[in-house]
């Protein structure tokens, strides 16, 4: 008898151990992944593990982490946005021809992100009260946006900006690169809002069970509305720092961002069926991917190389968040 509940005993602590370790990897995993990047870059090329380099990688994050940020709480919503490249290109062009004019600096920082937030409110309205599905929706504008983005500039790139305005994606403040700055005080106030407010709670609430928070009292739309509409202003954000960096607004800026937007939000732990995801992950997302890019650019790997590695990075990704759904459930 005392034999039996030994054996069960033991038997219960095993099962504690195991479930321990999961829930580690599963809060944690992420953060070892980045630095078990780190360190294996850092033994492949002597040049990655410098104060420049990561700085480098951190400020070229920055613009794809911001929009990480807007396609995490639209993910989070069960929603997907496939338009943010698109939303900052034509964004681009509308904040430079401003910059361009020498108005005073902050008048093409309004335009770039009121022009993004814009896009954003098109989507939500169109999502909800067209009670249509956020693919097509998003697709839709993103084709349109990047049309809108040659026709305004007519299919060039906009140039000679004011200096001024080159010190948003440029400039540094106390020696860290100001895109940085930007980068982490968003994601800071982004993570507050999930976590401490109530509208954070009504988006996870939505992307858990969206008739259940309809039951519930949510208006459902209206909060739809205004996550798309943040995503557009993130995006917004992203496009003026962009156009700062490169002195110029150019039509097909932010090409193929939406899909490191998205896959930064998944790999950072973003569940692709709604209800999950946090900030902090997303950003740590971001980080791989740009660890990754930094790493294997100092190692010469061909753009190709690149482009399929991160394809089975996404799909590892969406393995790992099916699996995880399907034990949750």
């Amino acid at each position: 008898m005392e034999e039996k509940l030994l054996l069960n005993q033991e038997a219960a602590t095993s099962r504690n151990v195991k479930i321990n370790i999961y829930h580690f990897l599963d809060k944690f995993g992420i953060f070892l992944v980045l630095i078990g990047m780190i360190v294996i870059m850092s033994i492949l090329t002597p040049f990655f593990f410098t104060v420049g380099n990561l700085l480098d990688i951190v400020r070229q994050v920055s613009i794809v982490g911001i929009t990480a940020i807007g396609a995490t709480i639209v993910i989070i919503t069960a929603g997907i946005d496939l338009s943010p490249g698109s939303v900052i290109g034509v964004a681009s062009v509308s904040s430079a021809l401003f910059a361009q004019s020498h108005e005073p600096v902050i008048l093409p920082i309004i335009v770039g992100i009121v022009v993004g937030a814009l896009a954003g409110i098109i989507n939500g309205v169109v999502i909800t009260k067209g009670k249509m599905a956020p693919f097509i929706v998003t697709l839709a504008m993103m084709t349109a946006a990047r049309g809108l983005a040659l026709l305004v500039s007519g299919g060039e790139p906009i140039q000679a900006l004011s200096q001024t305005f080159g010190v948003i994606g440029g400039g540094y403040l106390a020696g860290i690169p100001i895109p940085i700055i930007i980068f982490l005080i968003i994601g800071v106030i982004f993570h507050i809002i999930l976590t401490k407010t109530k509208i954070g709670k009504w988006i996870y609430a939505i992307g858990g069970n969206e008739q259940a928070a309809i039951i519930g009292g949510l208006n459902v739309d209206r909060i739809k509305i205004i996550v798309y509409s943040l995503a557009g202003l993130l995006a917004g954000v992203a496009s003026v720092i962009l156009t700062s960096r490169v002195g110029s607004g150019d039509p097909n800026a932010g090409l193929g961002y939406e899909l490191d937007a998205i896959t930064a939000a998944v790999i950072g732990g973003t569940s692709l069926t709604g209800g999950i995801g946090t900030i902090p992950g997303t950003i740590v997302g971001a980080l791989i991917i740009g660890v990754m890019n930094n790493g294997l650019d100092l190692l010469n790997v061909p753009s190709y190389w690149q482009s399929i590695l991160k394809g089975v990075i996404i799909a590892l990704a969406v393995f790992i968040d099916s699996q995880r759904h399907k034990k949750k459930s």
